[in-house]
């Protein structure tokens, strides 16, 4: 009760109007089904604002609005319930990075899953998003697919997956891309026959997205047609694309590939191929590994090399959080600290006093997503940190922690 009290009290702060009145919930919840447009988008808005989760059910019938405005707004107020802030072009310690161009579902699943609370989501507003995958508007059916990979969680639920599954045979190749990277990103391992069709799509951008999402599943009937795309591209994101996926599905079988593609010229094939080498086996042969984890040209390459490194038994973990304070790195980083899991943890928490306020925030997010009650402590003092950044990112790991519980 205590929990509901709260959020009623954000809700009216929120929703004062100019008489002083306060606006009570269940009557802005009663005006999402107002006949009045104006007064269901106003509706959304005062939900959106205070963040009221709540709402997250009635606001999801308005995902089926007639009015794309409001499909829109209910999208955007659902996003904000998951949301852990709000996106924006600024970078911070949280991993946001939004390009200007993109919708706002769509920068908020490119910014990772911390971006995100790990919040289970009701089945009428992954259903209501599936659905409004196949709106007339492109508007609409982008931010709703992109929406759903950045509320979906794993595993997603059985009587959704073939309407997933289905977008990827979408008229609009912007929507087949899109369900092939929320089906990569919420691991929807029953898509792998659909996604082994669409690498050869008309579409360049669905074909790339559809192979990496075979690796995001560990497709391993795809490691043929995998290593046939990798030839017959040879360089460009094609190659990086089936090497990526190669690299995460991480089979033996691959292991050539990935040493004989190491000294490549490009870097994202260098990159791929030690990723590969991470979840394959490097086995004790690491001599070229710890040269380029020292000496090679590109940081994400470096960062990669290290990885394989740390994944081989050799600790590089402290390595890979000292590198945490480059904004473009801090996305990679992340995803190679959460997938080495807890063991890292206790080379992890001396870097929540580095002299680097970048390093101290990145590694708290990291320890919120792989931390259990022991971290809890450890990051409790970084909650005082002189860096308000810093500060907001020991209390949200905390809270990540707790809600992973639930």
């Amino acid at each position: 009760m205590k929990s509901g009290i709260l959020a009623f009290t954000l809700l009216a702060m929120a929703a004062v109007p100019a008489s002083g009145q306060q606006i009570r919930f269940d009557d802005v919840v009663r005006n999402l089904r107002n006949s009045d447009p104006k007064l269901r988008l106003d509706a959304l808005r005062l939900l959106r604002d205070a963040r009221y989760p709540e709402a997250i059910g009635p606001v999801a019938a308005l995902i089926a609005d007639p009015i794309d405005a409001i499909q829109l707004e209910a999208i955007a107020t659902e996003l904000s319930f998951f949301m852990v802030d709000d996106v924006s072009p600024r970078k911070r310690f949280a991993f946001f990075i939004e390009k200007r161009s993109a919708g706002h579902a769509a920068a908020a699943f490119e910014a990772g899953p911390l971006a995100a609370w790990p919040r289970p989501a009701p089945l009428e507003l992954l259903r209501g998003l599936l659905q409004a995958a196949d709106d007339e508007s492109p508007q609409v059916r982008l931010e709703a697919i992109y929406a759903l990979g950045v509320i979906g969680r794993k595993p997603f639920p059985l009587e959704l997956d073939a309407a997933l599954i289905k977008v990827l045979d979408h008229y609009d190749p912007a929507m087949r891309a899109g369900a092939a990277k929320v089906i990569g990103r919420l691991q929807v391992t029953s898509a792998g026959d659909a996604l082994i069709r669409a690498v050869n799509d008309s579409n360049a951008a669905v074909r790339y997205a559809s192979m990496r999402a075979l690796g995001q599943i560990g497709e391993t009937r795809a490691l043929a047609a995998l290593n046939e795309q990798l030839a017959f591209y040879g360089r460009g994101e094609g190659a990086w694309a089936a090497l990526d996926a190669l690299a995460r599905i991480g089979h033996s079988s691959s292991l050539p590939t990935f040493t004989s593609r190491l000294g490549d010229k490009d870097p994202f094939i260098r990159r791929a191929s030690a990723e590969g080498l991470a979840r394959a086996g490097v086995g004790s042969d690491t001599a070229a590994l710890e040269v380029g984890a020292g000496n090679d040209s590109s940081e994400m390459v470096r960062a990669a090399m290290a990885f394989a490194l740390q994944k081989a038994g050799r600790n590089y973990a402290s390595r890979l959080a000292d590198m945490m304070d480059s904004p473009k790195m801090a996305q990679q980083l992340a995803e190679y600290l959460i997938e080495l899991g807890p063991p890292i943890v206790p080379a992890l928490l001396p870097h929540l006093q580095d002299p680097d306020a970048a390093i101290r925030g990145n590694v708290a997010q990291v320890l919120g997503a792989i931390g259990g009650d022991e971290t809890i402590e450890a990051l409790k003092p970084l909650t005082q940190d002189r860096e308000a950044d810093v500060a907001r990112a020991a209390t949200r790991a905390i809270e990540r922690i707790k809600a992973s519980k639930n």
